[in-house]
């Protein structure tokens, strides 16, 4: 019966790791939901940021702050977020792949990529490519704050800003539903042309003290807004992606429980079955 005791310690192992991924089911469904409502709580504050920035573009054309500023693109920078743990399906492997294609893309158009990284996956992947990585977080934590990603961002902002950086782009997994998260790549600087346009001969604000202080201050909140909105957007999709990456396994683990049992079962036959014949054997020999 050696091969049932073998058969009895899989099925022990496996009922082991069905536990542990149903575990991990339940923690990340919870943590998703934390999450979406992060989401939707940053949501109306980052969509009149918005609002605004498209007025203010419109509206002040003769004083031209330096993060509005359309340069021919030379220099470029990526901002990857991925998450700082695995076990989440493609969801890192695909903005991993979609973020390579982009600094490849540039390449062929003879302009330079740099990369800056939030997540450890990322940081990890970069570094054996031997990438050109600017700044970095790793880990970046399941509940990050804006203070605490603002490093990493203001490093590429203050680039563009100093004329060497002409454009900057975002990678990450954006939410869609709990059974999908797209790796998208999308424009931070230069700030995307307003769709619909905004009429600039209708609309102009009153500016205190100076247009400068103020359209400074509000572009900076923006930049932070928009990064971090996207890192909370990323970490709903990795939670997603995690819970359903985990309950699959848990249904794996209870299909290989139900043919190891059925296996077993067949062993402890066969067993049962050779022993009547040795027992009957014997018999007549006697």
């Amino acid at each position: 019966m050696a091969r049932g005791k073998e058969i009895r310690s899989k099925i022990r192992s496996v009922q082991s790791t069905q536990k542990i991924t149903r575990a991990m089911q339940m923690v990340a469904a919870a943590k998703m939901r934390k999450a979406q409502e992060r989401m939707r709580a940053a949501r109306p504050y980052a969509d009149s940021l918005v609002t605004i920035m498209r007025h203010i573009r419109a509206a002040h054309p003769e004083y031209r702050h330096p993060l509005l500023a359309v340069r021919p693109v030379r220099r470029a920078a990526i901002l990857v977020v991925t998450s700082d743990r695995g076990l989440a399906g493609a969801l890192n492997t695909n903005v991993l792949r979609t973020a390579v294609g982009q600094l490849k893309d540039w390449e062929a158009a003879g302009i330079h990529g740099e990369v800056a990284v939030l997540g450890m996956k990322g940081a990890a992947y970069f570094r054996r490519l031997n990438a050109p990585v600017v700044a970095q977080l790793a880990p970046l934590g399941d509940r990050p704050t804006p203070q605490s990603i603002v490093g990493v961002v203001k490093t590429v902002v203050d680039a563009y800003r100093e004329e060497r950086l002409d454009r900057i782009v975002l990678a990450y997994n954006r939410f869609e539903t709990t059974m999908s998260q797209v790796a998208v790549v999308e424009d931070l600087l230069p700030l995307p042309e307003p769709r619909p346009p905004v009429d600039r001969h209708r609309w102009d604000y009153l500016y205190e003290p100076e247009a400068r202080d103020v359209v400074s201050d509000i572009l900076t909140r923006y930049i932070e807004t928009r990064a971090y909105g996207v890192v909370i957007e990323n970490i709903a999709s990795e939670q997603a992606a995690r819970m359903v990456a985990m309950r699959a396994a848990t249904d794996n683990a209870g299909r290989l429980i139900g043919d190891l049992k059925l296996a077993y079962n067949k062993a402890r036959q066969a067993a049962i079955t050779q022993e009547i014949a040795e027992i009957v054997s014997g018999a007549s020999a006697v």
